[in-house]
This record gives structure tokens, C-alpha cells and sequence, in this order.
């Protein structure tokens, strides 16, 4: 058996009980348990015009039991048990709920939305003056008549007969067809069957 250590006046001094190092981080990891949900339900209960001042009372409780034992030379052993019951309040005071307000929320518009906005009614405004402003894309009447005079003598030459013309279509027939061909202002062509 080891040699109890003495102290002063002869007395024998044992290690202070310690508290197991599990029960120490379980208690840690409750009380940051316990900050992180308290920030998360502040933090998610804020309005958005009030102030709010916090007060929390943190009390603490903490017993200690020390077991002292004396030997004398006699035999006899006295044992003496102390409790000390300590209880500290803190009061702690949390700064007041700061709130912001998105600029989307207020109604007001970015600057750089009204410039955007502004360059784009410029591009409308010119592009309505250049279209106004630009010759028709039509084909003048000369050119027309020429297209069509062009469609009606490659027909003919295929065997169809000129009924009619005027100076944008022209109705040709060969024995049971006929068909129009006509000359839009573009200058394109365009052929359909006619009836009868």
C-alpha cells in the first residue's frame, strides 16, 4: 500500500474530488446547445419597427462535498463532511435588436434600373423614327409588271393560253384548268388553280 501524504500538522491529504471529464462536456455542450437555440429563436422572432432589450438571469448552483479524514495516534477516526452551497446571479443585458429594411421591400427603385429603363426608351424612339423613315421595300410597278409578264411567258411556253392580264395578275387556262398568276407589291410571285 502506497504512503498516505501528509500536509501541515500531520495531516493526510488526499486528491480533491474531480468531476468525471464526460459529465464536464456534456454540461458544455448543453449550455452551447442552449446559446445556439436561444439565438436562432431571437434572431427569428424580431420585428421589424421595435426595439427589444433582453435581460437574462443566469444562476449557477454549485456543491461541493470534501471528505476529511484525520488519524490520531489513538484509534479512533473522526470523519467531518462539509457542503458548501454557493449560488451566483448574473444579470446580463443584450443590445437592442438592430433592423434593416431591403431596399426592395421600401418601393424604392436602384438608380442603375431607371438608367437601363432610359437607354432602352431611347432605342424604342429610334427605332420607330428609322423604320418611319425608311423607303419601301416594295417593288416598283415597272418591275412588277416585268416579273409577271416573265411567270406568263414561261407558262405559255408550257402549253397555257393567256386569258387576262392586268398589271398585277394574269388568268391562264389550257383545257379543263385555269390558274392565277399573280404579283404582290414585294415582288414575289404567286400561282393558285382557279375554279371551273
Amino acid at each position: 500500500m502506497p504512503a498516505a501524504r501528509t500536509g501541515a500538522y500531520g495531516r493526510e491529504v488526499k486528491k480533491p474530488l474531480r468531476k468525471k471529464p464526460l459529465q464536464v462536456a456534456g454540461l458544455a455542450a448543453s449550455l452551447v446547445a442552449g446559446l445556439l437555440l436561444a439565438t436562432t429563436v431571437v434572431g427569428g422572432v424580431r420585428a421589424a419597427d421595435t426595439t427589444t432589450t433582453e435581460t437574462t438571469t443566469e444562476t449557477t448552483t454549485l456543491t461541493e462535498t470534501a471528505t476529511l479524514t484525520e488519524t490520531t495516534v489513538q484509534p479512533t477516526t473522526v470523519l467531518t463532511t462539509e457542503t458548501l452551497e454557493r449560488t451566483t446571479t448574473r444579470q446580463v443585458i443584450l443590445p437592442a435588436a438592430t433592423t434593416t429594411s431591403d431596399s426592395g421591400s421600401s418601393g424604392d427603385t436602384e438608380p442603375w434600373v431607371w438608367v437601363l429603363l432610359g437607354i432602352l426608351a431611347v432605342a424604342l424612339i429610334v427605332l420607330a423614327v428609322l423604320l418611319a423613315r425608311r423607303p419601301g421595300s416594295g417593288v416598283p410597278p415597272a418591275e412588277r409588271r416585268r416579273r409577271l409578264d416573265g411567270a406568263v411567258a414561261s407558262w405559255t411556253a408550257q402549253g397555257w393560253a393567256l386569258e387576262s392580264q392586268s398589271a398585277d395578275s394574269a388568268v391562264l387556262h389550257r383545257p379543263g384548268e385555269r390558274m392565277l398568276v399573280s404579283v404582290d407589291p414585294a415582288g414575289q410571285l404567286a400561282t393558285r388553280p382557279l375554279a371551273g
